[in-house]
């Protein structure tokens, strides 16, 4: 239903305009690689396990390549090359006698060569996308055996205490409380790590460290609590940072459910460089799209560093710009967990008018996204029965617009990390909420020409006004300008852009070319 009248020819102009700004970015993504996507590339291929030193042997490996041949040719044919010349059969085996300075590495020469190796890189490789379509199927098989959650939206819980063995048994609490969805939240600072940690990690910074162990053990353990409970309970954690694309990949072959994947979160955040995050976010989604991972970005994010009403139209920019993204890699739709928040100042005149003009204009630009609607977090106070009360306006905006996953907000934000007995009170806020006013967004329409649809028109119209400079002056310009959350991060610095190389004459990636056929 049409609830905010938007002209269907303004809203195909803020896409195509979006598309125009993107393009660029996407061409940049499909000329360059980094160390994280050539490091996916040998993990899907067999390449586990780390050091004495905790240095995982897929980073010695992709170290050992780089000192003989640039990063531009790709680690794949040299890799699988030299496993054929040294006569190594394990890859791991290879990055073993590679960190030890045993073996040298070369791009093959002559067509046989180059064949071959080619041939052994995708066969590899195709085990790994292989094991991702098993994950995938199995999603399948058990959301059917024990079923979805009965209402939209999905209730969106955090878990993280920086040990994973204490992390599991709140997150069943947290699911037997009503949670649908439990994200795993990282420790502080992991996305700045050029290397994902191995194993199973007990000590974490205000979240857990994001392993494939980590990832096995909660998965198993949210199993156990969908058949205890009969719906499936889903997984999430952040494919984020500088290893972007590596925690894609551990995370389709372990069957996360949903990622935090924001195309322009590491930039503006974590000051990562532009190029890098662009390239890995791509091949990122590329494999989310394989997994049937739900995507969730981060345009909340924008709202806590520039003003929520004044910044809004940003908001729906990154929104745009985050759709035609994912779309390129292949996600569709229903994968497209595209974020905004509840963050306007609740002192100002009509904040709660304001806040669902902002939602529903969300709603109807992406009608088939299961929409990321996150609570107040900026203007908590400590004052905890204010901070409650501000979470049941934020779960009624939800159930009023029809947002697809609704993360709980917490009356103790801003005071402490959590406790049990905090999270059973925000849930008790929640199941109120939606419980009394669930199906409400099926009587709400804003008045004609009224309060919420003039201001979702102009936030619609200030969009398109951007979309069209960025066009004029290219994305880059615009995240060096500080356009988005008012963070100016210019396309020739940032953390990582060593790791970044434009593709060379024969550079060769078995798993986009999968990936992409």
């Amino acid at each position: 239903m049409d609830k905010l009248g938007l002209d269907p020819h303004v809203v195909r102009r803020a896409r195509a305009l979006a598309a125009r700004a993107g393009q660029p970015v996407v061409d940049l993504a499909r000329s360059h690689t980094t160390v994280s996507v050539e490091r996916a590339v040998l993990r899907l291929a067999g390449v586990s396990g780390a050091d004495s030193d905790g240095i995982p042997w897929v980073n010695r490996l992709v170290d050992a390549v780089r000192a003989d041949v640039p990063l531009g040719r790709g680690v794949a044919l040299p890799v699988f090359h030299a496993l054929a010349t040294h006569g190594v059969e394990d890859v791991t085996v290879l990055a073993q006698k590679a960190a030890a300075g045993a073996v040298t590495f070369a791009v093959p020469e002559s067509k046989a060569e180059v064949a071959a190796a080619r041939r052994a890189a995708r066969r590899a490789t195709d085990a790994g996308l292989k094991l991702v379509d098993r994950r995938r199927a199995e999603r399948d098989r058990l959301i059917k055996r024990y079923g979805d959650p009965q209402q939209r939206p999905w209730i969106y819980l955090i878990v993280a205490t920086g040990d994973i063995y204490e992390d599991i048994p709140q997150a069943q609490a947290a699911a037997r409380a009503g949670a649908d969805v439990i994200a795993v939240i990282r420790s502080t600072g992991q996305s700045l790590l050029d290397y994902v940690p191995e194993g199973a990690t007990r000590e974490g910074f205000a979240g857990t460290y994001a392993t494939q162990e980590n990832f096995r053990l909660m998965r198993a353990a949210l199993d156990e609590t969908s058949k205890e409970l009969g719906r499936y309970v889903r997984l999430t954690n952040y494919a984020s940072g500088l290893c972007m694309p590596e925690i894609a990949a551990l995370a389709g072959m372990e069957r996360l459910d949903m990622m935090l994947n924001d195309s322009m979160y590491g930039i503006l955040f974590r000051d990562i460089n532009p190029i890098r995050t662009f390239v890995d976010q791509r091949f990122s989604r590329q494999v989310h799209a394989r997994a049937g991972i739900i995507i969730n970005t981060g345009e909340d994010n924008y709202l806590t560093t520039a003003d929520a009403v004044e910044a809004a139209h940003t908001v729906t920019v990154s929104q745009l710009l985050n759709e035609f993204f994912a779309h390129e890699a292949g996600l569709a739709d229903w994968q497209l967990g595209l974020g905004h928040a509840f963050e306007i100042n609740p002192e100002l005149p009509e904040s709660f008018r304001l806040e669902l003009a902002h939602a529903l204009l969300a709603r109807e630009l992406f009608p088939d996204a299961p929409l990321k609607w996150m609570p107040p977090t900026k203007h908590m106070t400590g004052d905890v029965f204010r901070g409650n009360l501000l979470d049941g306006f934020f779960n009624l905006v939800g159930a009023l617009t029809g947002q697809g996953i609704l993360l709980v907000g917490m009356m103790t934000e801003a005071v402490v990390t959590p406790w049990l007995s905090d999270r059973d009170i925000a849930l008790q806020n929640v199941r109120y909420v939606l419980n009394g006013a669930g199906n409400l967004h099926e009587d709400f329409v804003p008045a004609p020409g009224g309060f919420i649809q003039s201001r979702a028109h102009a936030v619609l119209g200030e969009a398109i006004e951007l979309l069209e400079r960025i066009v004029d002056d290219t994305m880059l310009t615009a995240i060096a300008d500080g356009t988005f959350g008012i963070m100016k991060r210019p396309a020739d610095r940032g953390k990582g852009l060593d790791g970044v190389a434009r593709h060379e004459d024969g550079y060769y990636n078995p798993v986009t070319e999968a990936l992409e056929s």
